[in-house]
């Protein structure tokens, strides 16, 4: 596939944070592209910085120096409530733990942060039925979490994402709470919306599942090198 527009540029990055009297660097002049149509992993253990990156990436967070283009945007130059605007319109986010509302069924579930988006009710019933379909949950629309396996909600986390249109799909260890072959699943239905054009970037820190994707980027302590 030829390299699209990037759509994510870090430039020496730097994040640090004081801890006891300490100076910890969770990042430490990082730099990394994502192309529109990549699927990149990013992998590190626990304490390498994957989550700082992540919460960067995912305008969760700010960096104290460096330079973050998200889709064209400089994200320095924005307040807070700027910024989520930008989460919900650019990012779709998949998490290790669903973060689904028990008492909505998945179709709710799914259309939530399209009523953030205060779009209309036509529209946001077509997005919603789009993404389960994407997913394979069109027969599960109507059951809450409860009702569904592990990976049924890891799947109904995906068409929430998906539902926005977002310029990045940004999983952080989305097959973390899964077995193994649940896992591969949803490994699986990344490989398909990748093919189908969407830009994913995976936190893990499982080498496994990064060697599941087209691009890998490691991070350690602090530092980030493009895996060959």
């Amino acid at each position: 596939m030829a390299r699209q527009k990037p759509i994510i540029i870090l430039r020496d990055v730097s994040r640090v944070y004081h801890v006891g009297g300490e100076e910890v660097r969770a990042l430490d002049h990082a730099s990394m592209t994502v192309y529109e149509g990549d699927f990149v992993a990013i992998i590190g253990p626990s304490g390498s910085g994957k989550s700082t990156l992540m919460n960067i990436v995912g305008c969760l967070d700010t960096a104290d120096s460096g330079t973050y283009i998200l889709d064209g945007q400089e994200i320095e130059r924005y307040s807070e409530s700027e910024l989520a605007r930008i989460r919900n319109r650019k990012i779709g986010f998949v998490f290790q733990n669903f973060n689904l509302l028990s008492r909505l069924t998945a179709e709710a579930n799914v259309e939530l942060p399209l009523i953030y988006q205060h779009l209309g009710y036509a529209e946001r019933k077509r997005r919603v039925e789009a993404a389960l379909e994407r997913v394979g949950l069109t027969d599960r629309a109507m059951h809450k979490p409860t009702e569904l396996s592990g990976g049924q909600q890891q799947r109904v986390a995906v068409a929430r994402a998906l539902a926005t249109n977002p310029s990045i799909l940004l999983a952080d260890e989305p097959t973390g709470n899964l077995d193994s072959k649940t896992g591969q699943d949803i490994m699986e239905l990344f490989r398909n919306l990748h093919e189908g054009g969407a830009t994913i970037v995976l936190i893990t820190h499982n080498e496994e599942i990064a060697a599941q994707a087209k691009r890998r980027i490691r991070i350690m302590d602090g530092h980030v090198t493009e895996v060959d």
